[in-house]
């Protein structure tokens, strides 16, 4: 964070939860208190976003299921029911993140995939499947408290990344997810419109990300949740043309809520 803070006419705060990262939402939370103007995200509601905080918040929601999961350190593991999915602390898009089905399996993660690390979020696991095989993750944006869709990814594979589901090289699945895209806000959103507003009224957050799924019973199945997680339409226009005017929707909302808690004319901000 620089000494002299530039001109500006409101303060969007992205930084991801982490270890590496909470005594910097520290600093910034106690530089809020003498802030010159409007920001968005408080910063200790970022914290919410950790996978064990976040699953603890989101508990008894009508129509939404998030898995229990734990934080623990190497060596207590405690109860645990399997099949289990656990990863190392602060590790993304899949890395080091393994399903054991029993325990002689989670012991060999700790000696592979998870050696090195001492802390762990460890969770059971959902098959969410279709009845094609298929697992079928969302990636929604909340933005002032409403979702916007930002890609469906279908895989066969259960850790569902979209860089790594292939999307372009099947043109069935891309026309599931332009389908997906296009009702979104009269089909998916609406389903699960209440669960969806209290996911975003206990993480308390005015702009965060969310991966999740839906249950095989038709409930929304939550997965995690990032301040930081990457909203863009860099996918080629060739391939993905539907993509870029949906996204738009996020893009000009994400404008609006900072002309919004800028206080400045919105005729006066000038479009990138």
């Amino acid at each position: 964070i620089p000494d002299v803070i530039p001109d500006h006419d409101v303060a969007f705060i992205a930084v991801n939860e982490s270890n590496k990262n909470r005594p910097i939402l520290d600093k910034i939370e106690g530089l809020l208190e003498t802030w010159p103007c409007q920001y968005i995200n408080e910063p200790q509601n970022i914290l919410n976003c950790a996978r064990h905080t976040a699953s603890r918040l989101l508990q008894n929601i009508p129509g939404l299921y998030v898995p229990e999961t734990r934080r623990i350190r190497r060596g207590e593991v405690g109860e645990c029911r399997f099949p289990a999915i656990i990863r190392p602390v602060d590790t993304h898009g899949g890395k080091n993140l393994k399903r054991a089905n029993n325990w002689d399996e989670l012991g060999r993660f700790f000696e592979e995939e998870g050696a090195g690390a001492e802390e762990f979020y460890i969770s059971e696991f959902v098959d969410y499947r279709s009845d094609d095989g298929c697992y079928r993750k969302m990636r929604i944006v909340l933005i002032d408290r409403k979702p916007y869709i930002c890609h469906f990814a279908i895989s066969p594979d259960w850790i569902v990344h979209y860089a790594k589901a292939h999307m372009e090289a099947s043109a069935e699945r891309r026309a599931e997810e332009a389908l997906f895209m296009e009702n979104f806000e009269v089909d998916f959103a609406v389903r699960h419109q209440d669960a969806l507003s209290a996911i975003a009224d206990r993480l308390n957050l005015d702009y965060v990300v969310i991966d999740c799924g839906e249950s095989r019973n038709g409930e929304l199945l939550f997965f995690e949740a990032d301040v930081a997680g990457w909203v863009h339409a860099k996918d080629p226009i060739g391939t993905f043309p539907y993509k870029l005017r949906i996204m738009q929707k996020a893009f000009d909302a994400f404008r609006a809520m900072l002309v919004n808690r800028s206080g400045i004319a919105s005729s006066d901000f000038l479009r990138p």
